[in-house]
């Protein structure tokens, strides 16, 4: 009986009858797989897997080539779906996702693509909508994935493509120009509103100044200029709302690729740069902060140190040599959400109080450059950092300035208190046994995930764009768990499996997750409240 038939036939049934379509189904040229089927109408949307050929796209080979035409490709599903259907969130960011993966017919050329959706089975209550359930899964799904994916712009897929190549040779060269990070002239950096992610229309374009100038010549012909933030400590300053936060925020976000049109997909950042902030009442696990914070009058060990609800200074602390831990290029940090005794210590506040556990931020940040760590910091409300600063970059009307000789002058007056001991680089840290949940670990949104009885706030973590990459974090987790139960509790497992294909994790959500970086797969970790390391 036909799959059609079969849904209308289950026509005003109790909804848990729809599970006995799971299992694969032809229609026509389509092979859909009904993997997973809903127990209820309020439950998460059943998954489904569709197999089409992809006899019409380039060769697949090229893995950037992949994860442009399975953008491309997952954003006109999504754009042309109803609501019952769902192929993911998209934001501006290019994702390497797992919604559409493409296989080689053995003994072939040809490629196969497996197309990942969820599905809202159609109810009336509880009662089964038999006759449009089979025109939604039988007529509109097959219509939606033909008009999606194979009555395709070419030029336009070849474009998208092109223009990931052209980010990804930008990035490449970054290490060997000695920059952290690019803005291209012209990018449109401010964005519609602060819950938006739409640049701002009418925004005033992007325009280097010529003494941080450089050009990159692009696989696809195209040369392009812009403002080089090269190594070592950049300042960024201004007044109030004159667009220094946003210059971060577009850094921040500028270590994925973008999709043409949004603005910032010329702003390219070291994908190993993270954003650093204080972070009241974070939980801390053994975290050498020594560095930062020692002589704790109770007589703490901040060599490791332990906290269920961490001050502002304690936890930014934490954050930066956790960073560090993960292998961070550079931080990137905003004073508005920076604490600020862990930042600066002013010369009248060292005078009037002599004793302070604290070594400010000022006093590190030279020692952190000598070791290849560059920070870009932006700052509003204090010179602090003038004396330090490699250069200094000025906004007013988001027009960008150099200001560097100025600042040097300003600051040369300023007396710089280096720190009484040296930095000291965080050691690796390995997790003990995590308890096993009795479910395994699932995302809640885009920055929670719920692991037994507890949360992990990941709100923290701004870098941090898709529910995809907070579920395939989740996966990660899961999988930790279960290398440790087997005994290798001495693999720093988060680091490795973030490496793995994104299809081993996961297994009922493995068609709907995007790549995170290790950075926020170890934030995670290191926020599990119940976290024990040795």
């Amino acid at each position: 009986m036909s799959l059609a038939k079969q849904l209308h036939a289950l026509d005003g049934q109790s909804y848990a009858k729809y599970r006995n379509l799971k299992g694969k189904h032809q229609l026509g040229e389509l092979t859909v797989h009904l993997d997973h089927i809903q127990a209820d109408p309020y439950a998460p949307p059943s998954t489904v897997r569709v197999f089409a050929t992809a006899d019409h796209l380039e060769n697949l080979a090229d893995h950037l080539t992949t994860v442009a035409t399975t953008d491309y490709l997952a954003r006109r599903i999504r754009q042309r779906a109803p609501r019952e259907i769902s192929i993911g969130t998209f934001g501006p960011e290019v994702l390497e996702r797992s919604c559409i993966q493409f296989h080689r017919v053995p003994g072939s050329s040809r490629w196969v693509m497996e197309i990942h959706l969820l599905v809202s089975l159609p109810a009336a209550g509880r009662r089964i909508k038999g006759h449009q359930a089979a025109r939604l899964i039988t007529q509109v799904l097959p219509d939606l994935l033909r008009d999606a994916t194979k009555e395709i712009d070419h030029q336009e897929l070849d474009e998208t493509i092109t223009l990931l190549k052209d980010q990804q040779a930008i990035r490449d060269e970054l290490p060997r120009r000695g920059l952290v990070a690019f803005i291209a002239n012209g990018s449109v950096l401010p964005r519609a509103a602060g819950n938006s992610s739409a640049p701002l229309q009418y925004a005033e374009p992007f325009e280097s100044p010529d003494s941080v100038s450089v050009s990159f010549d692009l696989p696809s012909g195209r040369t392009l200029t812009g403002m080089g933030i090269a190594h070592g400590i950049t300042l960024i300053v201004g007044g109030g709302y004159h667009g220094k936060s946003t210059v971060l925020n577009a850094l921040e976000h500028g270590v994925y690729p973008h999709r043409a049109g949004d603005g910032r997909e010329f702003v390219i950042t070291d994908p190993d740069a993270v954003a650093i902030r204080a972070e009241d009442g974070r939980s801390v696990a053994g975290v050498d902060i020594s560095s930062f914070i020692s002589d704790l009058p109770q007589g703490t060990d901040t060599t490791r140190f332990s906290t269920t609800n961490a001050s502002g200074s304690t936890s930014q602390a934490t954050n930066v040599v956790e960073a560090l831990e993960a292998g961070a290029s550079a931080v990137l940090i905003d004073e508005d959400t920076s604490a600020t005794n862990f930042m600066v210590r002013d010369e009248l506040m060292r005078q009037l109080v002599k004793t302070e556990p604290i070594t400010p931020f000022t006093a590190r940040i030279k020692e952190l450059a000598d070791q290849g760590i560059s920070t870009v910091l932006v700052a509003g409300g204090t010179g602090a950092f003038f004396s330090v600063a490699d250069r200094v970059l000025g906004l007013e009307n988001y027009r960008v300035s150099d200001l560097t000789a100025e600042a040097h002058r300003l600051g040369a007056q300023q007396r710089h208190h280096c720190a009484a001991q040296p930095l000291r680089l965080p050691k690796d840290r390995v997790p003990q046994q995590i308890k096993s949940p009795r479910k395994p670990p699932r995302a809640r949104g885009v920055h929670t995930i719920q692991i037994g009885h507890e949360d992990i706030d990941l709100s923290a973590l701004s870098q941090l764009v898709s529910v995809e990459q907070t579920r395939a974090i989740a996966g990660i987790l899961e999988q930790i768990i279960v290398t440790q139960q087997q005994g290798d509790n001495h693999n720093r497992g988060e680091t490795n499996l973030t490496l793995r294909s994104l299809s081993e994790l996961a297994p009922r959500w493995k068609g709907h997750l995007a790549m995170p970086r290790r950075h926020e797969v170890m934030a995670a970790v290191n926020r599990l409240r119940s976290l024990r390391v040795s």
